[in-house]
């Protein structure tokens, strides 16, 4: 007896149908082919956790690796066309020996007593993995399982500013200059002289993009692109807004 978990997708547009499965000893198996004839049999794919010696293995569970190529296959399938579900993902225990020389006639027993012992249940994909490795004693993820956000950790003079902003202090360049602007916890100012705007929300996410965008473009040189005759500067925008 061995232990089975797989699926069965159709490409209707092709009329052609694959179908994989993992064992309980770690092969992914797979058969595909033109509806109603004979599928073709890809070469049986050994986990290399499976009495491999190579360090970089040591400590990997043999189906580790099946049940990823698992979930790889039928994602790469279905974003190919493979969208009718001929048999849902499902978990089989099948009257199979995979001690016997896998011969041509033995592969495609198994794939004909998986489709032939498979249930139409729908169910999805990480259900059916989930069954499997609870079937084998083996540890599941949780379902639904929602992460915490993992706190971003803010650098070291953007934190300083934060707690001067919370301490009820305005933030201002540290050199004077014509062009100018002050943040306080009520909004971002920018002022030429004694003129100014206050920017909404919006304007300033704009700005920090922007802003962000030219640190990254001159992070090579240090200094901006060369400035072209046709442009407006940032003082003539101020300006005109003011």
């Amino acid at each position: 007896m061995t232990l089975t978990v797989g699926f069965r997708l159709g490409n209707d547009t092709t009329t052609r149908q694959v179908t994989v499965l993992v064992t309980q000893s770690g092969y992914l198996h797979r058969a595909q082919g033109v509806y109603g004839k004979l599928a073709r049999l890809s070469r049986p794919e050994r986990s290399p956790a499976v009495n491999n010696p190579i360090p970089s293995f040591q400590g990997e569970h043999p189906l580790a690796r099946p049940i990823a190529d698992l979930r790889r296959h039928h994602a790469a399938y279905t974003t190919n066309g493979y969208t009718r579900i001929l048999i849902p993902p499902a978990v089989v225990r099948l009257n199979f020996d995979e001690d016997q020389p896998l011969t041509t006639a033995a592969h495609r027993e198994l794939f004909q007593a998986f489709i032939g012992a498979a249930p139409t249940t729908p169910q999805s994909l990480d259900a059916a993995i989930a069954a499997f490795r609870a079937a084998l004693g083996l540890p599941s993820r949780p379902e639904n399982l929602t992460r915490a956000p993992r706190q971003k950790v803010l650098p070291p003079r953007v934190a300083a500013m934060l707690r001067t902003l919370e301490g009820g202090s305005a933030l201002n360049p540290a050199r004077r200059r014509p062009v100018g602007w002050t943040v306080t916890g009520q909004g971002v100012r920018l002022h030429v002289g004694p003129t100014g705007e206050v920017l909404d929300r919006a304007a300033v996410v704009e700005l920090q993009a922007a802003l962000s965008a030219w640190l990254y473009f001159t992070k090579e040189t240090g200094q901006p692109a060369p400035h072209g005759g046709g442009s407006a500067s940032p003082q003539d925008h101020l300006r005109a807004r003011g």
